[in-house]
């Protein structure tokens, strides 16, 4: 596919669209644009601009279309997978001014927001109603970024993904028209479902410009608790017999012993350092919790449990997430001379024991510095690698454990992704994971964006 520079008499006409504080060509801007949180090349822009109105993003967009220039969407720029580095260059829309809580309609466990609203904002404000919107990335992730990539995180594996908590969306499409999509009722059976297209597309077919997002009630009792236990392995065991016990925990978090190790040095937690179970539980009475924490330390002792720390404090619960939240920089800062990469595959409950075996295994035999740290409770495993920066042997390396791991995980009924979307580093497993259903994705792409000029070089190979 072939694009157009900009030129002069582009610019001119881009700029004609928004106020001219909210255009830049300049070279900090555009390098502030180039690259996301993942190790993927940075690519400049040509110009990056930040809408304030919905009908600025059509307008821009449609003439773009026009005349072929690559539009791509950003949001806080912490994608892991270089969702949104612009790579044929182009246009970069910066949503951060569109940042606006427009409603909030407690009575329907609704909101309307703009697509730069950063969801730990949104829940700040819900808190007060005793309201909360439940997927959790860690990173302070836009809530249109979180739809392009379908993001999840601690709390999935009981509210579910971003996708389970769309309820409808304004869009604009290559061509310049805004659509909306979707419904306020809590079900419909009217038509297509285009709002699971759309959520967890990469901004490849359209871009989202308003979202009405599903609330739920702040549980009035929860409790956590942690586990260490002898082996990653028995870990990944304790996770099972958890899940296939109902106990219906609302976090349930894996670390490696190296993952505990950093922690405590960086946060002082004071752990065992083995390998342990971050677990959280919601409910309304204080009294049930303390059943399911019970049968919880039961199960875990079955496995070998050497520890259970449970009842801990909404302080202390905060402390241990909010280090587990920034466990991947961490990491970076251990390793200042190395550059990070990370798989995110995800598996079925029953297979999940097998994958984390494995991935220990993978990484001891490699003598490559790794942490295994996991969303266990939704069987969606982080495997980070820390290659040495330019050692193309190393890398090379760290490619084939890669995409042995992802041959396991298609193998056994999973994903080459769970949460951080594909990107720019997981288009090559693709075919092997949708077959001849990825004919049909390219279909749906030519259909939304005959010019590609939507988030090009994305998602689809």
């Amino acid at each position: 596919m072939t694009y157009t520079k900009l030129n002069s008499t582009h610019l001119d006409r881009l700029g004609a669209m928004v106020a001219p504080d909210r255009i830049s060509t300049g070279v900090s801007n555009l390098e502030l644009h180039a690259r996301d949180e993942s190790h993927h090349e940075a690519c400049l822009p040509e110009a990056v601009i930040w809408p304030e109105q919905k009908d600025e993003v059509a307008e821009i967009v449609r003439y773009a279309n026009e005349h072929r220039i690559p539009v791509t969407g950003w949001g806080s720029g912490s994608s892991l997978e270089g969702n949104p580095i612009p790579v044929c260059g182009g246009v970069v829309l910066n949503f951060n001014l569109m940042n606006r809580i427009l409603e909030i309609r407690e009575e329907d466990f609704q909101a309307d927001v703009e697509p730069g609203v950063i969801y730990q904002d949104l829940n700040d404000k819900l808190r007060h109603k005793g309201l909360f919107f439940p997927p959790d990335p860690g990173a302070r992730a836009t809530l249109g970024g979180m739809i392009a990539n379908n993001a999840s995180g601690t709390r999935t594996v009981r509210y579910g993904s971003t996708r389970h908590n769309v309820l409808r969306l304004q869009l604009v499409t290559a061509d310049g028209e805004i659509v909306r999509i979707g419904t306020r009722s809590s079900k419909t059976s009217s038509g297509l479902d285009l709002i699971n297209l759309f959520v967890g597309s990469e901004g490849i077919l359209g871009l989202v410009v308003e979202a009405t997002v599903r609330l739920v009630g702040l549980p009035a009792a929860f409790s956590a608790a942690v586990a260490s236990l002898p082996t990653v392995e028995a870990c990944s065991r304790a996770v099972f017999q958890i899940m296939r016990a109902g106990l219906n925990p609302a976090a349930l978090e894996l670390m490696s012993p190296e993952c505990i190790d950093v922690m405590n040095r960086e946060r002082d937690l004071g752990l065992p350092v083995s390998p342990t179970l971050f677990m959280e539980f919601h409910g309304t009475a204080e009294g049930h919790l303390a059943d399911v924490l019970s049968m919880a330390q039961e199960l875990c002792e079955e496995e070998g449990g050497t520890a259970f720390r449970s009842g801990l404090g909404r302080d202390e619960r905060d402390r241990l997430f909010r280090a587990r939240h920034e466990l991947s920089e961490m990491i970076r800062r251990e390793h200042p001379d190395r550059t990070h990469s990370t798989a995110d595959v995800a598996v079925p409950i029953s297979a999940y024991p097998d994958i984390i075996a494995w991935s220990r295994q993978a990484l001891e035999e490699a003598g490559i510095p790794g942490y295994i740290f996991s969303h266990a409770g939704d069987g969606n495993v982080h495997l980070v690698f820390m290659g040495k920066t330019g050692d193309a042997g190393e890398w090379k390396e760290i490619g084939r454990i890669y995409d042995r791991l992802v041959d396991r995980s298609l193998a056994s009924g999973g994903t080459a992704t769970g949460e951080h979307g594909v990107g720019l580093g997981k288009r090559k497993y693709m075919e092997a994971e949708h077959g001849a259903s990825l004919a049909w994705m390219r279909r749906i792409k030519d259909l939304f964006d005959p010019n590609r000029i939507l988030n090009p070089g994305k998602l689809i190979p």
